[in-house]
């Protein structure tokens, strides 16, 4: 679906059966529905207005953004770096979860992400991020990344672990780590966090700085309401899963509980506080990671890439 029919296809779920009119803000999603969007769906329930759009698979959410077709869209923290590295002036302004998702999965007889260096076929989705999480991750653990083998494979991590066809894989702890998990016990999960890399939100609500101060108070409005749908979840889980599962058709359950079970800690931002915290130290170190890994040519200017000031004051 391309992103003019995602826009069209765009689902008012917010107590009405149409896109609704310009003044409902749009928000599309980085993926389709799952747990990490149950602070969305908790706030809608509770009575945010926001038009979600759920993506395509040629859906471009930066193109929407900088086009203005969209009010806000969830961004993976690496192509929001590189879409401010071209310029494109966009702006994250609340964290949707303040951990890496990003890991490797590889096969029982691999305990140890140095032993990947040792001959073993890698899959990579092809996303810019993708090596530098590999990369990372091996030198972490001792290895050399020079002697990885890597294949393109888009997004099969699950299917080629499973049938043999790759070794390890790039993939979210999150999804396909549950996935696996549940399939077939025994697959090691070396999450990108625990070799080296810090604690950076991977998933950050953006919006463009030209609706940031035509319509800030838009933007303050539904910080404010995903921050506190996200404490809600934090509270109340299972709340979270019913507000999820309630407007989304075909989720398995079960597979909703178990990835927000994993999830919920990194809902928190590091040395606590409430969801959705930008947090300077954090992205700071992030910033040198970045540049150091080659997602982008120089290290990001965080001071022009985010906006905290409309995330409610801590208490």
């Amino acid at each position: 679906m391309g992103a003019a029919a995602a826009v069209a296809a765009a689902v008012a779920i917010a107590g009405c059966g149409t896109q609704g009119t310009s003044a409902t803000p749009s928000l599309v999603l980085d993926f389709t529905p799952n747990a990490i969007h149950t602070g969305i769906y908790e706030a809608i329930a509770h009575g945010a207005k926001l038009n979600l759009i759920v993506p395509g698979e040629s859906t471009d959410a930066i193109s929407l953004l900088v086009g203005h077709r969209v009010t806000f869209a969830i961004l993976d923290i690496h192509d929001l770096a590189i879409a401010d590295a071209q310029g494109k002036d966009l702006v994250g302004v609340m964290a949707i979860v303040e951990r890496p998702l990003a890991s490797v999965i590889a096969a029982p007889q691999y305990p140890s992400p140095k032993d990947l260096t040792h001959g073993a076929l890698i899959g990579v989705t092809g996303d810019p991020s993708d090596l530098a999480v590999l990369h990372s991750i091996v030198r972490g653990a001792g290895g050399n990344p020079a002697h990885l083998h890597t294949i393109v494979i888009g997004y099969n991590a699950v299917p080629d672990l499973l049938d043999g066809r790759v070794a390890a894989a790039t993939a979210f702890w999150n999804d396909e780590g549950v996935q696996i998990a549940a399939a077939k016990p025994g697959f090691h999960i070396f999450r990108v966090e625990d070799y080296g890399a810090p604690a950076y939100p991977e998933l950050v609500l953006s919006t463009t700085a030209t609706e940031i101060r035509q319509h800030p108070q838009t933007v303050r409005t539904l910080v404010h309401e995903l921050v506190a749908g996200y404490v809600d979840v934090l509270k109340d889980p299972t709340a979270g899963e019913h507000a999820l599962l309630s407007r989304v058709s075909g989720l398995n359950a079960q597979q909703v509980e178990a990835q927000l079970q994993g999830e919920l800690p990194a809902f928190i931002p590091p040395g606590g506080g409430e969801p959705g915290a930008l947090v300077p130290s954090t992205l700071n170190a992030w910033a040198v990671w970045e540049g150091k890994f080659g997602i982008v040519t120089k290290r990001p200017d965080i001071a022009t890439m985010f906006n905290s000031s409309f995330l409610p004051t801590q208490k």
